[in-house]
């Protein structure tokens, strides 16, 4: 921020510091609609607050002194993709760690655990994690399965992809460094096995967890032109609550549709509440919200 200061001129120096004003009720219907329409992300009135903090820290950064003249600048601006990928990244990056969710990591163990030999012998494991952030999901999945396959005695045969819709995020996964604290709560054997001291007091993934996993940009709402086909393990925690109740029936219908026969879909806990989806069984557990898709069910 200090180095974009010293570009400023005096007058835009002291309106940087200056509190903008608040957000009114057809300024903020304008920003719900757009983000909803665009990532399907929706926003209460009570986030009012979070979007205005994040969109005045985007707006002094770049020098535009009004919501509307930041919105014109999103929707129709010379720039507006670029800065629209920015303004994402801001309001979609949550805090992550890895194992964050031990329970669901334990079910994919045990899936994987309880799989034919030769099947595993025979096809490499593909495991899809959605809404992947910076990494820590997808890279925890990677050491999950090669735990499986070491334990089984068999050759790693496994690939782990991660997606989000946000760029620097995926950038950043990619890069595979990550500060210490990330790793709180981990098994230190695990730490040991699977991570190494990097620069800058960070640490990194060991190269044979990294070679299996890949990053893509992806948005939730163009699930029917994702690639991914036959996934045996699709992972979306923390993710569908963003969106709307109607909106997460169908994103879970097209994840569905991505999963191998036999395949296992790991969900967050109260994401999905009464409603069973079409050709899935759920899996019986008190602490992870999960399904198999049936073998019967016709691609």
């Amino acid at each position: 921020m200090a180095q974009m200061h010293n570009n400023l001129s005096p007058a835009e120096g002291i309106w940087s510091l200056r509190r903008l004003p608040d957000m009114d009720e057809a300024q903020f219907s304008q920003w719900q609609t757009l983000l909803e329409h665009r990532t399907g992300i929706t926003l209460s009135a009570e986030r009012r607050s979070f979007l205005e903090t994040n969109l005045g820290i985007r707006m002094r950064e770049i020098g535009c002194s009004s919501y509307q003249a930041y919105y014109e600048k999103i929707v129709s601006g010379p720039d507006a993709i670029r800065e629209w990928s920015t303004l994402v990244d801001r309001l979609t990056v949550q805090e992550t760690r890895f194992f964050r969710d031990p329970d669901a990591f334990r079910l994919v163990s045990d899936y994987v655990l309880t799989r034919p030999r030769e099947q595993l012998k025979k096809r490499p494991l593909e495991a899809w994690s959605v809404g992947c952030s910076t990494g820590e999901e997808p890279y925890t999945l990677a050491m999950v399965l090669n735990e499986c396959m070491s334990q089984l005695a068999l050759q790693p045969l496994f690939g782990v992809t991660g997606s989000d819709i946000s760029k620097p995020v995926i950038e950043k996964a990619r890069n595979g460094q990550f500060n210490p604290r990330k790793l709180l709560g981990m098994d230190e054997d695990m730490k040991a096995r699977y991570f190494r001291p990097a620069e800058r007091n960070t640490v990194e993934i060991v190269n044979s967890i990294r070679d299996r996993v890949c990053f893509t940009r992806l948005n939730v709402l163009d699930l029917d032109k994702a690639p991914m086909h036959g996934m045996n393990i699709i992972f979306c925690q923390n993710l569908l609550i963003y969106f709307r109740r109607w909106r997460r029936r169908e994103i879970v219908k097209r994840l569905a549709e991505r999963l191998a026969p036999g395949g296992l879909l790991v969900l967050g806990q109260g994401e999905l509440t009464d409603w069973q989806p079409p050709g899935l069984q759920r899996v019986p557990s008190e602490h992870v919200l999960a399904w198999i898709k049936r073998q019967t069910d016709e691609e």
